[in-house]
């Protein structure tokens, strides 16, 4: 009998804020079922991005066995893979697990990724709009914010990181309001969705000593590296948080300590911004099953699998 049989459920999500330890959560969870990761992380998706999406392959290994992850190291960077993409992606590995008996595990902090397969999102692929990107060049930061917020939601929760971001998601929402086709075929998935929760205080000391370790280990010679194999500075900003501040302070926009300091308050803003999308989630009906990331790891295991299990 196969895990779905056992459970009742077809997927297995383990999501929470950053530096909230979700990923090795996962990885012993996968292990104790025999099954693998899809990676939801926006950012992970793309090769030679490593230090900085806080890919950390070494994390994958539990007792001599490597836990298989996917969706990740799919995309070159300076690329601008999105929620469509991921979708489909997501459906096409999905399907082999399926086909191979392994229970899938979903494993990242990106709320619209997660939110799009465990609703179903139906989406459209969205054709560059010129006309309208023309008129948007035009409009300063604020007045794209103020568009941007006029519609329903936003698009995605970093939107506001660029001026090319901001415009390409009014382009999106623009689409999205005036066509009717769309993606068709995404299965609907019986899906026990968890999320690791800690104090806003560690929450906090976890980020700052992992960006500390994160500079010592390379992070800023990675973004180097990148733009001199001819990724713009343009889409390193476009990335957000390490890639935008570390691209600033190499160009000579900002200093190192402005940089550290600037960097370290917009990840804190991007994790309350994570747990904003997720409290969304639980408003529009999604149940998510917080696991206290205080606990020692056996103790998280069990308590997902006794979710999991019923």
């Amino acid at each position: 009998m196969s895990v779905n049989e056992k459970t009742g459920y077809d997927l297995l999500v383990i999501t929470g804020p950053t530096a909230s330890g979700k990923t090795s959560l996962a990885v012993n969870v996968a292990s104790r079922l025999g099954g693998e990761i899809i990676s939801a992380d926006s950012r992970q998706v793309y090769r030679g991005m490593d230090i900085g999406t806080g890919k950390d392959y070494s994390e994958y290994f539990i007792k001599g066995r490597q836990v298989p992850v996917h969706l990740m190291d799919i995309a070159d960077p300076g690329y601008k893979y999105n929620v469509f993409e991921y979708q489909r992606d997501f459906k096409n590995v999905y399907n082999n697990l399926r086909k191979r008996g392994v229970f899938p595990v979903v494993c990242g902090g990106s709320g619209l990724y997660i939110d799009s397969i465990i609703s179903g999102y139906r989406m459209f692929e969205v054709p560059p709009d010129s006309g309208l990107r023309v008129q948007l060049e035009k409009k300063s930061m604020e007045e794209l914010g103020n568009i941007l917020k006029s519609f329903k939601s936003l698009h995605n929760i970093t939107d506001l990181d660029s001026k090319k971001r901001a415009i390409r998601a009014i382009e999106i929402e623009y689409f999205s309001n005036s066509k009717s086709t769309t993606q068709s075929g995404f299965p609907a998935l019986r899906s026990l969705v968890t999320a690791v929760s800690v104090e806003r205080e560690t929450r906090r000391k976890s980020i700052t000593g992992r960006l500390n370790q994160r500079l010592n280990a390379g992070m800023i010679e990675e973004v180097k590296g990148l733009l001199e194999k001819g990724v713009s500075e343009e889409s390193m900003i476009y990335y957000g948080l390490e890639y935008k501040y570390i691209t600033l302070y190499l160009t000579g926009k900002s200093g190192y300590d402005d940089m550290v300091k600037g960097l370290e308050t917009a990840i804190h803003q991007f994790a309350k911004r994570q747990m904003t999308w997720f409290r969304g989630m639980e408003k529009k009906g999604t149940r998510i099953n917080w696991i206290d990331g205080e606990l020692p790891m056996e103790k998280k295991v069990e308590q997902v699998l006794r979710l999991l299990h019923g």
